[in-house]
Order: structure tokens, then sequence, then C-alpha cells
């Protein structure tokens, strides 16, 4: 016998209330529509669904466990209703992000906890990358969106950048680092001290070769590479060597007072970090929300950065 699950879901929350009005109110139904429901039910049935003469309401045995299988149906559809409002708001679902290394455990992880606490229910799946790797990743649909810096966006990428922080790169070293004492810094004194690599096939590594060229040596003396974010702030808090870090992820270490900046300009391509996603895409209320969040928590951070840069670096 087949059973209209509308008609078990009524059921359901008569028995939870104890009177059909009552019922009828819990899902928003008249009290009539109801008892016809009822009795519609009974008769089908050929056995009562509840035991005459009760009040409250009292289901008889098989009254009760139709209402139980209502009842799992009715939570059932609370649960599609709120996950499909949870959707629509942005407030459920899974964001896939892609990021260079550096940005996302300087900046961008802390970035994502504060979403994460207000929207406790979308669930982030971050990966790492650089622009080749994050927009193949995006082709592929492995990622919804990437923050990663670029410099030039080719024209017909299918790909779409929104500028979240101009790109500056500074020489980083540690708080006591010797050529902080001098009173004026000759680029060339950065070839006397050892350093640190950045990743292999990263930006800065690229810059940093840019560097030593532009000093006129072709290499530096490399100590030290293959290490994480964290290897290297450690790295140079214990030595005297020297790295090449975007300014904003020297300010996310700010509050440590264990790395700073030297007062030098660097050569570097004119490179923004941004969100870079596809041109034509299908709206995810999660990804759209994220997004909006990322964006303003820059929005909050770029002055900051800013005075950080002019009091802190340029002030030598």
């Amino acid at each position: 016998m087949k059973l209209d699950e509308r008609h078990l879901i009524q059921l359901a929350a008569v028995v939870q209330a104890g009177g059909v009005t009552e019922g009828a109110a819990l899902l928003g139904l008249t009290q009539p529509a109801v008892s016809r429901t009822l009795a519609m039910l009974e008769k089908r049935l050929g056995e009562p669904l509840f035991v005459k003469g009760r009040r409250p309401l009292q289901p008889t045995p098989l009254g009760r466990a139709l209402a139980d299988h209502g009842q799992a149906m009715l939570v059932a559809a609370r649960k599609a209703s709120s996950l499909v409002d949870g959707f629509r708001h942005g407030r459920t679902g899974v964001v896939r992000v892609g990021g260079t290394p550096f940005f996302m455990d300087a900046l961008i992880s802390g970035m994502i906890a504060e979403f994460q606490n207000a929207t406790p229910d979308v669930r982030i799946e971050q990966s790492y990358g650089y622009l080749p790797d994050l927009r193949a990743a995006i082709d592929a649909d492995r990622i919804d969106l990437a923050i990663c810096p670029i410099d030039v966006l080719d024209e017909g990428s299918g790909m779409r950048f929104q500028e979240l922080l101009p790109g500056r790169n500074v020489v980083a070293c540690r708080v006591t680092h010797p050529l902080l004492l001098r009173r004026k810094l000759a680029p060339a004194e950065l070839l006397d001290y050892p350093w640190i690599a950045p990743p292999s096939g990263s930006p800065l590594f690229a810059d940093l070769h840019s560097l030593v060229l532009s000093l006129g040596a072709t290499e530096a003396k490399i100590r030290y590479s293959g290490g994480s974010l964290v290897s290297a702030i450690n790295y140079l808090k214990a030595s005297d060597a020297l790295t090449i870090l975007p300014h904003s992820v020297v300010f996310a270490y700010r509050n440590d007072k264990s790395i700073t900046a030297l007062p030098v300009n660097i050569p570097h391509p004119e490179r923004a970090l941004g969100l870079l996603r596809r041109t034509e895409e299908i709206r995810v209320p999660a990804v759209e929300a994220f997004c909006a969040h990322i964006r303003k928590s820059f929005e909050d951070l770029r002055h900051l950065i800013k005075r950080h840069e002019q009091a802190v670096i340029w002030s030598l």
C-alpha cells in the first residue's frame, strides 16, 4: 500500500502537538484540511489512528508507528528548507579556494577563520599553488577562486581579476640585523649576507633573481631554501639572513616584533594581490559571501599597511 508522504507528515504534526488544531498551526494549514487528511488516511488504512475519546489526542499503536515515519519526513523537510535558505544567503555550502603559500599563511588563513566564525556551516577547502597551477585548477573546476599576485592578465583568458592590495616587496630581516644600524645603507651591502630563497617557481624567487642582477651580481649566497613561511620567519629570527617578502606579510608579523624590512627599494614588476575567478560562472552564494568578506577585510587592511610601510620602512 502506497501512502502519501504529506499525510504522514500531517499525522506526525498532530501527534506531536496533541491536537488537530495545534498540528495544523504547526504546519501552517487549516484545521479542516488536516481533519480531512486524517479521515482519508483512516479510511484508506481501515484502522483508527487515534484512541476515541482521549484528550489530548492519543495515537493508536499503528498511528504512533506511522507518525514516527512522518516525523522523520517532517524533520528532513525542515532541514532541507533550512539548507535551501542557508544556501541562498551564503550561510551553507563549500568554498574551494587556492592561493600562493605565503599570502595564504600570513593573511588569508586568519580571514578564513573570521568568515567561518560568522558562517560556521560553510566548509572551506584550501589548496596552494602559483598562478599557472591556480588558473589550471579554476579551468578544471577544482577550485572556485584563487587569491594570488598577478602582474598582467591576458585578454581572452576567460578570467577576471579584482585587485585587493597593490604589490610591494621588501627585503626582510630580523629586528636586530646589523644593516639596520647603517645610517645610509648601500644596496650592494645586501650581497654581504646570506639569503633565504623563496619557493622555487614563485614570483618572489624571480624577484630575488632580478634584485641580484640589479646589484651587478649573478647570484646571492643562498643558505636556506625549500621552507614554508613559518620556517623562513623562524630562520630569519635566529640569523642575519635576508629574504624577499611581500610587505603585507611583514606587516602581518608586526605584533611579533621579530622581523622588519630594510629601508631599500628593490626592483620588481608591477603586481597586485587579488581575486582570480572565471568570467562566466554559476553563482554560488557561499563563494560570493566569502569573496565579499575577503574584499572587506583587505579594505580595512589597506590603510593600516600603507601607514606601516611609511612609518616603519621608509622612515629610517
